[in-house]
């Protein structure tokens, strides 16, 4: 009903701008509300209130008069126009079984349309640094970002999913390091491990790998590893300049080709685990971009180059400077240090021209909460190089904490104490476990319940929502199983028949799933799609408790049954959606 309506709305604007009414260069944006309360009708408007200046009309003058240039069509009933200038449209009801018919008209499009016209959007989410495995706090940027990317294709934007690899870099010689060390104590060596180093499981494990395919090629006496090396923190010294040591010693002694092979067995283990991960949580790239590919084909240096002929960069004590303070940023930012090495920075402004370069009309950056203030120093990048800033929309995710009973568990990369999205998709299952990570705004923090995820109980969200489409098709086997046949026409004919109070709710919720689509896509709120699921989901165990479907009555019982039917659809589009299954039985 809402789209019809809008679409005649738009028709009585189109006849007072041929009119002279309202000038034909003033941009008319259709609102609708639905109203609360039903004696105020179904649908109200503050159209004519919002284009009273520019027409120069009293806004009750202007409300008349689209009133009176509406098309007349049979959905509506009625037309009042109320307070200031609102118009109030009372629908007639039995457009309401409309939708039913629509639903099974459409299948699995139903709800998505066009909107996005094709607009090109990159959106990038998880990238986590290729140091170790990914644990459950990396497990809600994933499930929202892929969320967030399906959802704008729902709704018509040509959407490119992308993984930022950071492979180049001070934390990945942490890790070439830290596994070389391993190695070292594989090959019998009497390793001190460093403070600062990888210390997970995983670590020994490429560890182990290295040396049964190089034996005894990269081993170096550990003695000569510490000569000249500062001491750590637990020996009373630093534990930077500690590992920075190793890391330098590692380079030196195995020499650029063996450390590189090192380097490498590390960032192609840990990167496939990371890949199979996320393909076993339902989450699917079309790229995976190398930040080391950034470094090699200069792209680097030509941002650092475009933004030098801009006048963006100076140097001061040794290192060259970023002049971003003038764009909003707190303080200007270091791109290339005094020893002549690019910071992280100097690498994320060249990635972002790369994806600026590639013609994308919006890009999305998906990053952690933590790193909120890291967002004006890249909009200002992207505004010093010639671009517009309000290309970049940056979307916060909060970190979600799992508490196994009382305990909160630590997550530590560098420690190695930390739960797997592997291990939590083991215990709870990728549907339970992406549902609760969405179930939330994505700024919000969550604590997320073990036990309820895993229970079988209404209290648990994800199993009530995909117990509504099990306990629909239980009520078409019941079909089967007592002789009837569904008659589809037959159900179509007698919507009229649904008049019960839970019918009419069931079909009014039917009707609200293309604009919540539509509203959750555009604002980058899955959670809204999650409490749609959820509110039909509840209309509909309600309905079924109340009332019997399989009734005698044969057109009563077939247009039940094609109601049940478009709610089982609705369900298993929403859940498709958020790649959830969407199970027979439960």
């Amino acid at each position: 009903m809402r789209k019809k309506l809008e679409s005649l709305v738009q028709q009585a604007v189109a006849t007072l701008k041929k009119e002279g009414v309202i000038a034909d260069d003033i941009h008319v944006n259709i609102a609708l509300e639905r109203c609360r309360d039903p004696q105020f009708g179904d649908f109200a408007s503050n159209l004519a209130m919002v284009l009273a200046k520019p027409a120069k009309l009293n806004p009750r003058q202007l409300a008349e008069k689209l009133v009176s240039a509406l098309p007349e069509d049979s959905a509506i009933v009625k037309v009042d126009i109320a307070g200031p200038g609102f118009i109030n449209f009372f629908m007639d009801q039995r457009s309401q079984f409309d939708i039913v018919r629509q639903i099974h008209a459409q299948g699995s499009d139903f709800g998505r349309s066009q909107v996005g016209a094709g607009k090109k959007i990159q959106v990038e989410f998880v990238s986590a640094n290729p140091t170790g495995p990914l644990h459950v706090g990396h497990g809600r940027g994933a499930a929202y970002g892929s969320v967030v990317a399906d959802l704008l294709t729902a709704v018509g934007f040509s959407v490119h999913r992308e993984y930022y690899v950071n492979d180049a870099g001070r934390q990945m010689d942490i890790l070439a390091t830290s596994i070389w060390l391993r190695y070292l104590e594989e090959c019998g060596e009497p390793v001190r491990f460093p403070d600062n180093g990888y210390r997970g499981d995983y670590v020994s494990d490429i560890a182990r790998d290295v040396y049964r395919n190089a034996k005894d090629d990269y081993r170096r006496p550990f003695d000569l590893v510490l000569e000249g090396i500062p001491e750590d923190e637990s020996q009373g010294g630093d534990k930077e300049a500690h590992i920075d040591g190793l890391i330098n010693k590692a380079k030196t002694l195995l020499g650029t080709t063996d450390y590189r092979k090192v380097f490498q067995v590390g960032l192609n283990n840990i990167l496939e685990d990371i890949k199979q991960d996320l393909q076993g949580f339902g989450v699917d790239y079309q790229e995976w971009f190398s930040e080391q590919h950034l470094m090699d084909d200069g792209s680097v240096e030509l941002a650092l180059k475009r933004l030098q002929v801009a006048g963006h960069l100076y140097e001061k004590d040794g290192a060259t400077w970023f002049a971003s303070s003038p764009f909003g940023d707190e303080k200007d930012r270091v791109v290339r240090r005094e020893n002549g090495q690019y910071t992280y920075f100097a690498s994320d402004i060249a990635y972002h021209m790369n994806k600026l370069d590639r013609g994308f009309d919006q890009i999305i950056d998906i990053w952690g909460a933590d790193h909120h203030g890291y967002i004006p120093r890249v909009k200002a990048a992207i505004q010093a190089l010639g671009a517009d800033a309000d290309k970049l929309k940056v979307l916060l995710v909060q970190f979600a904490t799992l508490y196994r009973g009382e305990e909160k568990v630590q997550m530590s990369t560098r420690s190695g104490e930390f739960v797997t999205l592997r291990q939590l998709r083991d215990e709870v299952g990728k549907d339970a476990a992406r549902f609760f990570y969405v179930m939330r705004r994505s700024e919000q923090h969550m604590d997320f319940d073990l036990h309820l995820a895993t229970s079988k109980t209404n209290e648990n969200p994800v199993f009530y929502v995909q117990y509504a489409h099990a306990r629909v098709c239980s009520v078409l086997r019941q079909l089967v199983e007592k002789g009837f046949t569904r008659d589809l026409v037959s159900g179509m004919d007698a919507l009229d028949k649904l008049t019960e109070e839970h019918e009419l709710s069931l079909l009014s919720t039917l009707e609200r799933y293309p604009e919540m689509l539509e509203r959750a896509a555009l604002t980058h709120e899955p959670h809204q799609l999650i409490l749609y699921l959820r509110e039909l989901a509840n209309a509909f165990h309600t309905y079924y408790n109340a009332h019997q479907f399989l009734v005698e009555d044969a057109s009563l019982r077939n247009a039940r049954i094609n109601l049940v039917c478009a709610v089982k659809q609705v369900l298993a589009n929403g859940l498709t959606l958020l790649n959830i299954n969407t199970p027979e039985s439960m």
